[in-house]
């Protein structure tokens, strides 16, 4: 019997922090020994905002070699580059031409980025949901892994792909299948170290803000001291009052594989000068053998182009019989 298939990826835009770790790659990890995993770089994406050309490239490998580093493995999972494949372009054109523009225009994250990049906001950047939409239905996966803020674009690739099989299938024919959102309520947001309300971003103009996985010990032990706290002795989950207090927690509790009454139960009585060492040693020992393997794979990168021609080809045996049927459905010669 087949095995459940997942779809997703992560932007090529700077370093990978411990957001993209525990929120997502340690995920993808476990769920490879029982799914059919294609997982992917998005440097399409990564363009929709101004970016330096001269870098884009090597974000690329380097985030392949993240994804190997922490466990992906190229045997169980298919590892490739989303501009490689210009089917994701192809479909992402037949999506533009029966999506509404006012559902793009209702998303939140184009709203919020947009606010801040003026007159000078793209075009990619409001289509990105549609281009996600592609990415996704390419590989008709029956669950995608999302965090609570890309919610709102699964549901966007969930009524593009109803609507395509309404305009163009029947109902007891669909063309596309409608995949199911995979929410982890432990891990799905990883929030900033220096305001404890907003998300880890590799957007964030300031380094404190974040752990990137190949800082070195000294910085990660000089980045949790610095993290954001309050005066309150007694550390505890779930106080809204308490956000930073949350997050630090859950974030020793991820990195030491412990439930989260065990950590309750460890810390209720800490103060701040006592929690931070053991968070930082902590963190240091979880990302050790990540880095060590890392700079093993970016060192000799000819494994990982091996890796990315692979899962090009293996990815594209997927996608091309979707684009293609997809293009018979809507009227377009096929050979």
């Amino acid at each position: 019997m087949a095995k459940p298939r997942i779809l997703s990826g992560i932007q090529t835009t700077g370093d990978m922090h411990l957001g993209n770790y525990l929120g997502a790659i340690r995920n993808w990890v476990e769920l490879q020994h029982s799914h059919d995993c294609f997982l992917f770089m998005a440097d399409l994406h990564a363009i929709t905002v101004p970016h330096d050309p001269k870098t884009l490239a090597e974000n690329t490998i380097k985030i392949a070699a993240t994804y190997i580093a922490c466990g992906i493995d190229p045997a169980q999972s298919t590892i490739f580059v989303q501009s490689q494949l210009p089917e994701h372009s192809e479909l992402a054109w037949i999506f533009n031409c029966i999506t509404p523009l006012g559902w793009l225009e209702r998303m939140i994250q184009f709203k919020e980025k947009a606010v801040k990049q003026g007159d000078n906001v793209s075009v990619g950047l409001m289509d990105y949901p549609v281009l996600q939409a592609a990415d996704i239905l390419l590989y008709e996966p029956d669950s995608v892994p999302v965090g609570e803020d890309q919610k709102q674009h699964l549901e966007l690739t969930r009524d593009i792909a109803a609507r395509l099989n309404f305009q163009f299938g029947s109902e007891d024919k669909p063309i596309l299948k409608i995949p199911e959102p995979m929410i982890r309520k432990a891990g799905a947001r990883i929030m900033s170290l220096t305001d404890g309300t907003k998300k880890m971003s590799k957007s964030d103009p300031s380094a404190q803000s974040r752990i990137d996985l190949t800082d070195d010990p000294q910085v990660i032990i000089k980045k949790i001291k610095r993290a954001k706290t309050d005066p309150e002795r007694g550390l505890e989950f779930d106080n809204p009052q308490r956000p930073e207090c949350h997050n630090l927690l859950g974030l020793y509790q991820l990195l030491s594989n412990q439930t989260k009454a065990a950590v309750a139960a460890e810390c209720k009585d800490m103060g701040w000068g006592q929690f931070k060492p053991l968070l930082a040693e902590t963190t240091v020992e979880a990302l050790r053998p990540i880095q060590a393997k890392y700079q093993a794979l970016i060192s000799d990168r000819t494994y990982l182009q091996q890796v990315l021609a692979e899962g090009k080809e293996k990815a594209q045996a997927v996608a091309r019989p979707t684009l293609d049927k997809v293009k018979a459905a809507v009227g377009f010669y096929v050979l």
